[in-house]
């Protein structure tokens, strides 16, 4: 029996408490993971295009 391949990770920022990673997954999805202290957050690429967009709204 094969082990699947693992997913391909970037972190795209990182502070002491806070990061934002991406996975390449085997199967092509792309997912983005935003830790916040003890809580993950985890978007697929529509999702995390959606956030980007409404964390980047005129205040």
């Amino acid at each position: 029996m094969t082990t699947p391949p693992a997913p391909i990770t970037t972190t795209l920022a990182e502070t002491k408490n806070y990061a934002i990673w991406k996975a390449e997954e085997p199967d092509g999805e792309t997912t983005y993971h935003l830790e916040l202290n003890n809580v993950t957050l985890h978007f697929f690429e529509e999702e995390w295009q959606e956030f980007l967009a409404l964390t980047s709204a005129p205040k």
